[in-house]
């Protein structure tokens, strides 16, 4: 991901959660729509977000070089994550037949499901998931249907300064006890995104998963965060904002914040996503382009649980021509393109052979780390309430950081606040 995708990492990187009373699924808005035109071909608009680094236009001139009687329009919308949703929602209720396939945040795919406006990819509209990622599978589906292609996929990664920690810690009481080193060198030992938004969310939800803790029960329903080991993992993002170990000006943190500060060389670990690799290898401001690497995010015992982030493409109940519509989605997955999104805009591919291909690690040396972050990512459960659970989890999470509430109040009310989130 790079400066022109910055935008959208709120919405790509945050947790959601399943609720009970997501009832139903595909039904509310589409009605019939959902099986009109199922076979029909023709032209149809493509529908994303800002093309600051040029992925998609490049993608649309080789797919209607081929396809001369089925060209594909790009139509490009803001860089604002929540323009581009609101400019969706403007348009697949006016039963818009002109946004044929949209790019999603998969916060948003069960969301637009619930809503029946995106066609199930089943019976003539099924696609290949074979070779994807499984979590960007389960992140494209909702009540057990496939909604969407998973388009690019996301997860979180460790930055380290090479020149301070040979080893990268593989837990996180191994990392907090480098931080010695990050205060003899009068620097910041950690950051994150905790500023009160949906980076928010993410690194909230990676402390409880990593600390062996879940948001939700195992009948994706239930809050679970009244618990020991959800308390541990907020805790322990508590406890360095209270010793130092992160320091006090990360509560303003967003992507960028951190990412800048660990260019400047004022932090020794930094948590964020793909994008930040490149910049801090090619910024001319980097003072650190020669002395950082990744690793996978610690957790209490071992390699932690980042939250999954992505993109997925799917195809409006609207359209009048689907099965042009489900070509592109394949065209979207083939593993040619997919490299492409990787080397063209540092976007992470969901097949999952690309991470082992020797000329885009050869590129881009961050993969087989990413890969290993996916893999143990916590996919986002569906849910059409996520607005409000995000709001509980932000909200909370801030005060307790701050030292407003304590650990166990702010989980306390934050489960309260996610069960009458779907009442």
């Amino acid at each position: 991901m790079n400066k022109s995708r910055l935008a959208a990492v709120a919405g790509v990187a945050v947790f959601g959660l399943a609720l009970a009373g997501c009832s139903g699924g595909g039904t509310a808005g589409g009605g019939n729509d959902a099986t009109a035109n199922l076979t029909s071909r023709g032209p149809i608009t493509y529908v994303q977000g800002k093309d600051n680094s040029n992925v998609v236009r490049p993608l649309i001139d080789k797919w209607n070089a081929a396809h001369p009687k089925e060209k594909v329009t790009f139509k490009e919308q803001s860089d604002q994550a929540d323009q581009q949703h609101d400019d969706l929602v403007q348009h697949f209720q006016a039963k818009d037949a002109g946004y044929d396939v949209v790019d999603v945040d998969v916060v948003w795919t069960a969301e637009f499901a619930a809503k029946g406006w995106l066609t199930p990819l089943t019976g003539k509209m099924k696609i290949d998931t074979s070779g994807l990622f499984p979590s960007a599978v389960k992140a494209a589906t909702y009540n057990n249907t496939l909604y969407a292609a998973p388009q690019t996929s996301d997860g979180g990664m460790l930055y380290y300064r090479t020149d301070l920690v040979k080893t990268p810690p593989k837990t996180w009481d191994e990392m907090m006890s480098m931080c010695s080193i990050a205060k003899a060198n009068n620097i910041g030992c950690y950051a994150g995104q905790f500023a009160k938004y949906e980076g928010l969310t993410v690194n909230a939800s990676e402390a409880i998963n990593g600390a062996g803790g879940s948001v939700l029960g195992s009948d994706g329903t239930t809050p679970t965060l009244t618990t020991d080991k959800a308390k541990n993992g907020l805790d322990l993002l508590a406890a360095a904002f209270k010793d130092g170990n992160i320091p006090a000006e990360a509560i303003t943190y967003q992507e960028e914040q951190g990412r800048i500060a660990f260019e400047s060389g004022k932090l020794m670990f930094l948590r964020n996503w793909p994008y930040v690799y490149n910049l801090a290898k090619t910024d001319g401001s980097s003072v650190v382009k020669d002395t950082f690497a990744v690793a996978p995010l610690p957790g209490l015992d071992g390699v932690g649980a980042s939250t999954l982030g992505g993109h997925n493409a799917a195809v409006s109940v609207y359209s009048d021509h689907k099965a042009t519509a489900k070509d592109f989605l394949n065209f979207l997955l083939t593993a040619e393109n997919q490299k492409f999104f990787a080397t063209q805009g540092s976007l992470a591919p969901v097949r999952m052979s690309l991470y082992d291909d020797q000329e885009l690690i050869t590129k881009l040396p961050y993969i087989p780390t990413l890969k290993e972050s996916i893999d143990n990512a916590v996919p986002r459960p569906v849910t059409p309430f996520y607005p409000a659970v995000t709001k509980a989890i932000q909200d909370n999470t801030y005060s307790a950081l701050k030292g407003d509430k304590s650990v166990d109040q702010a989980l306390k009310d934050m489960e309260a606040a996610i069960k009458s989130a779907g009442s």
